[in-house]
């Protein structure tokens, strides 16, 4: 058996796009039926379908309540497609398939006092925790981290809905503009909680800081959009036990692949760990977790595994696929 991932598909009309800065745009999306879209909580995320082969995952950045769903997405030229594709072809009047909402990446409502920081693109989930929180009357500070205020998105919006609790940190300002994650985590009163994301590295950064601050882990919650995984390794053997089909995986190939090779399906979209879309039960054998998606606990547990990244420390998986 594979995630209990919702993977009911649904119809939307880009009702809007606004080009913010010359690397992001803006799209609000809306029910082609013109009913209101599923309910989702700040940090959640959709997955855009682009294509049979190309699903994208981007987070939800307006406040939860609201009856549409509101994306930003980065033009990134390193990327494997799908913002290319989303900034060339969807314009207002547009239709595209999206997934219902799922939150990886929860608040938690009952902190003392939250620590938002978003790089770059990464501001866009923490947007919508801002909202919540805002919404709650819980103490938060909202961080945004960019190269520059003209490759920053967002703005306006994020000073007149923040005021005092938006800080912002331009990499052009010299060293008074850069965020000091240590020191942050350091002064905040006991029982803060820190949300980060954005790009990998800055991420590792955010967190390595926090955690020399003495932040426990319990209280540093993050989210990778994507990641380095290396995928290599001893070969090792895998039994699909639901498709009736055993697979060796080779020292340089994923788990997925070696499947797929010989006709067993498997549902796949960041190919990177992130996502979730790929999880499957495992029946037998230690894996040697590779992900981004399976929080500590769940990897201890080892009934579980991320098939696009993820290897064996035995020298046989039985998985339920």
């Amino acid at each position: 058996m594979t995630s209990n991932i919702d993977n009911t598909l649904i119809h939307v009309t880009v009702t809007r796009r606004e080009d913010q800065t010359d690397e992001i745009a803006v799209f609000d999306l809306s029910a082609a039926d013109g009913n209101p879209l599923p309910a989702f909580e700040a940090g959640a995320h959709i997955d855009v379908i682009l294509g049979p082969e190309l699903i994208r995952q981007y987070s939800l950045s307006n406040a939860p309540g609201s009856s549409s769903y509101r994306l930003g997405i980065l033009n990134d030229p390193n990327s494997r497609g799908g913002s290319r594709q989303i900034h060339a072809e969807l314009k207002a009047g547009a239709e595209v398939q999206i997934s219902a909402p799922r939150n990886h990446f929860p608040l938690e409502m009952d902190a003392e006092h939250s620590l938002l920081i978003g790089g770059g693109i990464g501001i866009t989930p923490m947007i919508a925790m801002a909202y919540a929180l805002k919404a709650a009357s819980k103490s938060f500070e909202l961080h945004y981290c960019s190269r520059s205020e003209a490759k920053a998105a967002f703005l306006e919006e994020l000073k007149r809905e923040f005021g005092e609790q938006l800080v912002l940190h331009f990499d052009d300002a010299g060293d008074t503009g850069r965020i000091n994650p240590k020191q942050l985590c350091a002064e905040a009163q006991p029982g803060t909680h820190l949300y980060v994301c954005g790009p990998g590295g800055f991420m590792d950064w955010v967190i390595e800081q926090a955690k020399a601050a003495g932040l426990p882990d319990k209280q540093i919650h993050f989210e990778y959009f994507n990641a380095e995984v290396d995928i290599s390794g001893e070969a090792f053997e895998v039994y699909a036990e639901a498709s009736d089909v055993t697979v060796q995986v080779g020292p340089n190939e994923s788990i997925a692949t070696a499947l797929k090779a010989a006709g067993v399906k498997v549902q796949m979209s960041c190919e990177e760990g992130v996502c979730g879309t790929c999880i499957c039960d495992v029946i037998e054998g230690t894996p040697d977790h590779r992900d981004h998606f399976l929080t500590d606990e769940e990897k201890e547990d080892n009934d579980q595994i991320a098939l696009c990244c993820s290897r064996a420390k035995s020298a046989r998986l039985v998985v339920d696929i």
